[in-house]
C-alpha cells in the first residue's frame, strides 16, 4: 500500500507539472503547505457559474441551484453553466454573470461606506463590481467608473447603461489623471487591480500559459504605481479597497503593507462568517476554490490617514451651454421622479443624470473622457426626439408613457438580432417599448408598414 500511495503520488504531481507552472506550484506549497494539493486538484474542475440579480427585476429563464452566495443576497449559483445568449433577461441587464468570490466586495461596502458617497472603481472592466457598486449607492451616491484600456471601456459602458442605473459616468483615463485632477474628491476608491491571474486558472487555461514569476514580479510593480497615481484622489479617511485574483503575497500583502507604511493607511478588518471558508492574509483576506464556493480572489480594505486636507473645489472650467428648457420638459415626461434629473445635451444626443451631482458631472465632463454620464434619453431624428435604447434600460424609465408591445422568446431574440419585425394591428406609430416577459428590451418605431429595429447594431446579437 505504502508502495502505490508513493506511485499515486509522483504521478499526480507529474500531471500537475504537466498543466500547472512548476514556479506556481513550488510558491503555492510554500504558502498553503498541506492545502496546497488540494488547491490544485481543485483548479481542474469545471469553474462555478453564479449570477447576480438586478433590482430592476426578479425574474430569471433559468433555474438557479438551491444554494445562495452567502455573502452576498442578490447573488445565486447555477446549477449549470446555460446559454446566456439565447436569454433576453441577459441582455436587458436582469442580471450579471459574476464569479462568487468577488461579490464579497458587498460586505466591505457596507460595513465602512456610507450610500451617499462619491465612489471611484479605477479598473472596471468589464463592469461587475461596478455594476454591485451602482445598486449599492442607489439614489444617494455616484459613481465614476473607469477603464484604461479602450478596447474595454466599450463593454464597460454596455454593461454599465444595461444595468440601468442614472448614478454613473464612465470614463477613460489613465490613473494619474484623476490623482492630478480630483484631489480629495473620493469617498472610496475601488482597485481591482490588474494581475497576474492565478486566480483564474481554472476558469482559463490560457491564464496558465501566460504566467511567469517575472510576470508576478511586473504585475506587482504596475500595482503600486497605479496605487500611487491615484492616491491623492482620496479623501483623507476615505476607504481605499485593493483586491486581484491571483494568490500571490508580492501582489497581495507584500502590496497592501506598502499602500500601508508608505502612503500611510490603516488596514481595516471585514466581518464574516467562519462558514464561508474565507482565509485570513496577513492582512487582507483570500478567497480560495478549494475552501470557498468561487474563484481564486484576494480582497483588503484601507483607510487613509485623516489630516488637513482642502476638499475639491468645483470650478467650471468652460461655460456649460444651458439646454433647451422645452425640450428638457418633453424628455423629463419620460422619467420617474424627473425632478431627481439634469438633462443634458451634446449635440443631438441628449441624457440623464443625478440632479444633486449636476455641477460635479459638468466639472468631470471638462477633463476626464467621459463615455456616458447617466443614461442616453433621447436623440433628434430630423425634427423630432426619438428614446435611446438605454432609457429602455433604465429603472428612471416611466413605462406607461410609451405604447408597449409583448414579444416571444423567438421574436426578442430576432429583435435582439437587429431584425425586421412584422407589423400589428392597431398599434399607435411612433416609438414602441418592446418587453419580453414584462421586462423592457428595447424600441422599435412603428411607421405603419412596418415595425424599425431601433437596437444598437453595436449590440446585437451575432451568433446563435
Amino acid at each position: 500500500m505504502r508502495k502505490k500511495s508513493k506511485c499515486c503520488t509522483f504521478a499526480r504531481n507529474k500531471l500537475l507539472k504537466e498543466v500547472l507552472p512548476v514556479d506556481f506550484i513550488e510558491n503555492m506549497r510554500s504558502e498553503l503547505g498541506s492545502e496546497a494539493d488540494a488547491l490544485f486538484q481543485v483548479l481542474e474542475q469545471e469553474p462555478q457559474t453564479s449570477i447576480r440579480l438586478n433590482d430592476k427585476c426578479d425574474v430569471v429563464s433559468f433555474d438557479v441551484d438551491s444554494d445562495e452566495v452567502p455573502w452576498n443576497e442578490d447573488g445565486y449559483y447555477l446549477n449549470g453553466r446555460p446559454s446566456f445568449t439565447l436569454d433576453p433577461l441577459f441582455h436587458a441587464g436582469c442580471y450579471y454573470v459574476q464569479e462568487a468570490s468577488s461579490m464579497f466586495l458587498q460586505q466591505v461596502l457596507e460595513q465602512y461606506l456610507d450610500t451617499d458617497s462619491v465612489v471611484l472603481d479605477l479598473c472596471a472592466a468589464p463592469g461587475g463590481k461596478s455594476t454591485l457598486i451602482s445598486q449599492y449607492l442607489g439614489s444617494d451616491g455616484l459613481l465614476i467608473s473607469n477603464e484604461v484600456v479602450r478596447q474595454r471601456v466599450f463593454v464597460l459602458s454596455e454593461n454599465v447603461l444595461k444595468w440601468g442605473n442614472g448614478n454613473v459616468v464612465v470614463t477613460h483615463n489613465q490613473p494619474v489623471d484623476f490623482g492630478e485632477g480630483c484631489k480629495n474628491l473620493f469617498d472610496c476608491i475601488l482597485v481591482d487591480a490588474p494581475c497576474s491571474g492565478e486566480g483564474m486558472f481554472r476558469k482559463d487555461k490560457d491564464a496558465r500559459s501566460e504566467w511567469s514569476s517575472k510576470q508576478v514580479t511586473v504585475c506587482a510593480e504596475r500595482q503600486r504605481k497605479i496605487l500611487m497615481d491615484v492616491w491623492n484622489a482620496l479623501k483623507p479617511g476615505g476607504l481605499l479597497i485593493y483586491s486581484t485574483c491571483t494568490f500571490n503575497r508580492q501582489e497581495n500583502e507584500e502590496n497592501v503593507e506598502w499602500v500601508r507604511d508608505c502612503l500611510g493607511a490603516d488596514v481595516l478588518s471585514v466581518d464574516y462568517d467562519s462558514y464561508w471558508g474565507i482565509t485570513e492574509g496577513n492582512p487582507g483576506y483570500h478567497f480560495y476554490p478549494h475552501k470557498t464556493r468561487g474563484e481564486g480572489l484576494y480582497i483588503c480594505a484601507l483607510r487613509k490617514y485623516e489630516s488637513f486636507f482642502t476638499p475639491y473645489k468645483i470650478k467650471l472650467q468652460k461655460r456649460v451651454v444651458p439646454g433647451d428648457a422645452s425640450v428638457e420638459r418633453e424628455v423629463k415626461k419620460w422619467l420617474l421622479h424627473p425632478e431627481e434629473w439634469a438633462i443634458k445635451q451634446s449635440d443631438r444626443f441628449l441624457s440623464a443624470y443625478p440632479m444633486r451631482y449636476k455641477e460635479l458631472v459638468e466639472n468631470l465632463s471638462t477633463f476626464l473622457t467621459c463615455l456616458s454620464s447617466g443614461f442616453g434619453i433621447g436623440e433628434w431624428r430630423g425634427k423630432h426626439i426619438s428614446p435611446q435604447h438605454s432609457l429602455s434600460m433604465s429603472k428612471a424609465l416611466r413605462r406607461d408613457v410609451f405604447s408597449s408591445l409583448s414579444l416571444s422568446l423567438e421574436q426578442s431574440l430576432s429583435y435582439l438580432r437587429t431584425e425586421a419585425l412584422m407589423p400589428v394591428e392597431n398599434l399607435p406609430s411612433g416609438p414602441v417599448l418592446v418587453c419580453y416577459d414584462d421586462v423592457p428590451i428595447g424600441f422599435v418605431k412603428n411607421v405603419g408598414n412596418r415595425l424599425n429595429n431601433l437596437y444598437p447594431n453595436e449590440w446585437r446579437i451575432r451568433k446563435l
